[in-house]
């Protein structure tokens, strides 16, 4: 919670309580009011006017201590006894605790009363025992509406924040579908991209005519890469051995491609190897880096591809900008970072200074 959250709580509860002695200062006259004959209120009346404002203070207070009572016995039982677990049980003990407290009060009141009196006491006349009776019962039905106003200013208050929350959820769920449905048609592009047939397809064809052995080799790489690619699409985590695999077989595609002007250094920890990773996420890391720089035999493009104490899949290049500029889409990228945010709580991480670009992207056990 925020500070300024909790800065509004605060003055929403300190409003609430205000609200609540006012009310219970009301109702306490109210019901006195009905409770005592007439010839009480015209003593009361007769009385000096400071003896009144000292039985209004003193029941004031009494009033303040009521609901301050009230509502510590609500918050200590929202501890131990949740409304939403059993709530038949923490209705009856919160009644018989409300009642104890109230008579409790009365106690305190009266002995003060009893030591005091003498100076203190501001009663007109002496109390019988009917009205003392419904006075003890009356202090109990405030203790009771007290709670009552309490409880269900926080029932709904609870209420209105589950309710927010599920439509929080709704919406993030929504918004997750729609995203997962982007990812899918993204890898689905990715899987029928025109270019990437057209240009394997030429150097396959020029394999053949020159050394008919490795146009063999190439074609059976080709169908591995393009076998992964329908295999595993919808996949949401592949084993890194299995994405290790399929890179071996798209480099292969690479490098003949290529040639020399483009080197791939790979080092991973055996012990990474039976950890998880989105599918096709290599391939998206080597393509950007092919398609961002320059490969050239005499100054080639460098890869390192490695694992990291952080359970992280590390790949970075040097940085060989081309001639002509390509503008970048970033949804390469963009398309691993929204799939982490579907699988992880862990992001991916990109760096890049003057001489590497350099993806992170965490390992799922």
């Amino acid at each position: 919670m925020g500070q300024q959250e909790k800065t509004n709580l605060t003055k929403r509860n300190s409003i609430k309580n205000v609200l609540l002695v006012t009310f219970t200062f009301v109702v306490s006259y109210a019901t006195v009011f009905i409770i005592f004959p007439y010839s009480y209120w015209h003593n009361f009346f007769a009385m000096p006017v400071y003896k009144q404002v000292e039985d209004v203070l003193v029941n004031l207070i009494f009033c303040v201590a009521i609901v301050w009572f009230s509502l510590f016995i609500d918050r200590k039982l929202n501890k131990r006894i949740p409304w939403m677990v059993r709530p038949l049980k923490r209705l009856l003990i919160q009644a018989i605790f409300q009642i104890l407290g109230a008579l409790f009060l009365i106690i305190c009141l009266t002995l003060v009363y009893l030591i005091f009196g003498g100076t203190t006491n501001p009663q007109p006349s002496p109390i019988g025992l009917r009205e003392g009776v419904y006075t003890i019962i009356s202090i109990m039905l405030w203790a009771l509406m007290v709670s009552a106003l309490n409880t269900g200013d926080f029932l709904l208050r609870n209420w209105k924040e589950a309710t927010i929350k599920a439509a929080e959820h709704e919406i993030n769920a929504a918004r997750n579908k729609q995203l997962a449905s982007e990812i899918e048609l993204q890898a689905l592009k990715m899987q029928l991209d025109p270019h990437f047939v057209f240009n394997n397809l030429s150097v396959l064809s020029e394999l053949i005519l020159k050394d008919q052995q490795l146009g063999y080799e190439y074609t059976e790489n080709f169908t591995k890469v393009y076998r992964y690619l329908l295999v595993n699409s919808k996949k949401k985590l592949v084993p890194l051995a299995e994405e290790l695999k399929f890179l071996d077989a798209y480099l292969f595609l690479i490098r003949h491609r290529m040639g020399e002007g483009c080197v791939f250094k790979i080092d991973i920890e055996a012990s990474k190897l039976k950890m998880m990773i989105p599918p096709v996420t290599l391939q998206l890391f080597i393509e950007n880096a092919l398609k961002y720089n320059r490969t050239e035999e005499e100054n080639p493009l460098i890869v390192a591809i490695y694992s990291n104490d952080n359970d992280e899949l590390v790949v970075s290049n040097n940085l060989l900008p081309l001639v002509n500029k390509t503008d970048s889409t970033g949804i390469g990228l963009k398309n691993i970072i929204d799939r982490y945010a579907l699988l992880s709580d862990r992001k991916p991480s990109i760096e890049q200074d003057s001489k590497t670009f350099t993806v992170k992207v965490p390992l799922i056990s």
